[in-house]
């Protein structure tokens, strides 16, 4: 059974930490990260293009996120996101706000909380220039970085 989305206060919160975390873990383009989200939360943090899109570029505005092009095997061109330093440092940051807020619901017996795994998984990309995200591979052009 599909699962509800969240209230609109609440994405505004969970939206950002959901997409830093999955592109903490690898660079993807959009449509993937739509897909990821709706695959990954069982469609409670799924988003339509229009959302995502706009959340994507009020990250790179915040410098939060960086941006590259690369051509797909397909030929085809698409934007890639990864997190930058800045970008990360703001995960761990709310990571620590919602471990709080979610051990408070839990002692109001709201919710019943998984013990957290202690192992983090290796990102996929390479945090170097002056925005902390630097393009992988020498087919891509950065974009946003000024």
């Amino acid at each position: 059974m599909a699962r509800r989305r969240v209230e609109r206060e609440l994405m505004r919160g969970a939206g950002p930490i959901a997409v830093l975390r999955l592109l903490e873990q690898r660079e993807m383009y959009g449509y993937e990260l739509i897909e990821a989200l709706s695959r990954r939360t069982g469609g409670v943090l799924a988003m339509g293009q229009s959302t995502l899109y706009t959340l994507l570029y009020n990250l790179e505005g915040k410098k939060l996120v960086g941006s590259r092009w690369r051509t797909a095997e397909s030929g085809r061109k698409r934007k890639y996101y990864g997190p930058t330093e800045k970008g990360l440092a703001y995960l761990r940051s709310k990571e620590r706000e919602w471990a709080r807020l979610v051990g408070a619901l839990a002692g109001l017996e709201l919710l019943e909380v998984a013990s957290p795994s202690t192992s983090k998984p290796e990102p996929a990309w390479k945090g170097t220039s002056s925005s902390g995200w630097t393009p992988i591979g020498n087919d891509a052009t950065t974009c946003g970085e000024s």
